[in-house]
């Protein structure tokens, strides 16, 4: 058997967008050439010989999105052979969670024609294996938002427990047990009321401000707190 290998490192990067107005969103960009010339795809590339693959994402979601992300986390890697047409080409696919608007000003670049965010139910055919790749990163985040905080990524600094009860039944596109969800997270006291108040729809009254207390998070972690949605 012949040791000789051809093989590839690409990394690619499901970056998650949220806002009120619009839900959770996905960042796609459109190939600007061959295999899959015009279709949409998720951001990344080829790993250059010098890079860590964190950096390797990282850059890729720059010169293809120009964004930069905070949250960035190693989801699954995918090398099934006949995932890319031109050889064969293993994937280390990275998600991360931004907050969308903050990023409505998208620059495409390098291989990348466009750039744009797409709503989680409106996605348009996606090329190579990216599908797959896509629904294993919602799967991952809509466990993993039931037992660690990260869904705070994706709101502002100071928000509403409307807010965050939208983001939570946004996030795992059901209903939630809104007394319960109340309950729990403030038996938690992982959230810190503000002086500001958000400005009340119609005539219901203005609602209070909150914010993430990470650091006592942090430090209910460390005491063996079972944080579970």
């Amino acid at each position: 058997m012949s040791s000789d290998q051809h093989i590839k490192v690409a990394v690619d990067a499901v970056v998650f967008g949220y806002s009120r107005q619009e839900g959770v969103s996905v960042l796609l960009i459109q190939r600007k050439y061959p295999p899959f010339q015009n279709s949409w795809a998720i951001p990344g590339g080829f790993v250059l010989e010098e890079e860590s693959l964190e950096a390797a994402v990282r850059r890729e979601l720059q010169e293809e999105t120009g964004i930069a992300v905070n949250y960035l986390e190693q989801l699954y890697t995918f090398g099934d052979p006949g995932r890319d047409p031109r050889q064969r080409i293993i994937s280390i696919t990275y998600f991360a969670l931004v907050k969308s608007a903050q990023f409505q000003q998208l620059k495409a670049s390098t291989d990348a024609e466009h750039a744009q965010w797409f709503g989680i139910k409106e996605l348009p055919p996606l090329a190579f294996d990216h599908e797959a790749i896509l629904q294993t990163a919602i799967e991952r985040i809509r466990v993993k938002i039931r037992y660690q905080p990260i869904g705070f990524e994706l709101l502002d600094k100071v928000f509403s427990f409307a807010d965050l009860e939208h983001l939570y039944m946004t996030l795992l596109d059901r209903d939630i047990d809104r007394r319960n969800f109340s309950r729990k997270m403030m038996a938690l006291g992982i959230l810190d009321e503000t002086n500001e108040v958000a400005r009340a729809e119609g005539k219901g009254r203005p609602s209070k401000m909150y914010r993430f207390n990470e650091q006592r998070y942090q430090q209910l972690e460390k005491e063996g707190m079972n944080f579970e949605i």
